[in-house]
């Protein structure tokens, strides 16, 4: 059973996988949604070098980045891909949560689940991805975000429909795991991405769930 072999597999991960130090420490939400938007085709280096820069170069607050200079706010991401069309993402998102919710993502994070969701997904350059993100790290909110490592991971694992657009992806993972574990899938899977299952070379030999992959190369 499928079921099963799930668990199987998040045991083998958690096995393999150390949790990063920052999963147990609380993150400001609108932080983390500012790193998110710069994470977008972005490596972690290099988001993290911009959300270095930012963050020495103004308060990361809705108030401060909605009066910054646009200029000033692309200098600090020069670093990171995209980095003209993120920092107008960020002004406007910034003014937006400035004037309709006091200044804080608060209110949004409190609606129930769906609500928030929607609320967040129709912020600009926010996407199902990014409002996922959020809802998990800064609301504890029962959601897995799919980037592309747990996309390409969960397909090649058979734990998702290999044709699945991203909320097929993310409503089998929710349906083959408890929402207590959903945080950690989420971080395991990429880190197997990462380290072995690599989309053009995949690492199957070493991979420590290889007894457990129908797409395993021999």
């Amino acid at each position: 059973m499928i079921e099963k072999r799930a668990e199987k597999i998040l045991e083998a991960l958690r096995k393999n996988f150390t949790l990063p130090k920052w999963i147990s420490s609380r993150h400001d939400p609108f932080e983390t949604l500012i790193i998110t938007i710069i994470s977008q085709n972005t490596s972690d280096r290099n988001t993290a070098k911009a959300f270095e820069n930012l963050s020495k170069k103004f308060p990361i607050s809705p108030k401060k980045l909605a009066n910054a200079e646009t200029k000033e706010i692309e200098e600090c991401l020069r670093v990171a891909g995209l980095y003209r069309n993120k920092a107008r993402v960020i002004k406007e998102i910034s003014k937006i949560v400035l004037e309709k919710f006091g200044d804080s993502l608060t209110p949004i994070l409190s609606m129930p689940f769906e609500n928030a969701r929607e609320t967040l997904m129709q912020l600009p350059g926010v996407g199902p991805k990014t409002a996922d993100v959020l809802l998990l790290f800064s609301a504890n909110q029962p959601t897995v975000p799919v980037d592309t490592h747990v996309n390409r991971v969960s397909k090649r694992l058979g734990l998702a429909p290999v044709n699945g657009d991203y909320e097929a992806v993310r409503n089998s993972l929710q349906l083959l795991y408890k929402p207590k574990d959903y945080l950690e899938i989420h971080i395991l899977l990429i880190l197997l991405g990462r380290k072995y299952c690599k989309a053009r070379n995949p690492l199957c030999k070493p991979c420590p769930v290889n007894t457990l992959c129908p797409s395993r190369r021999s």
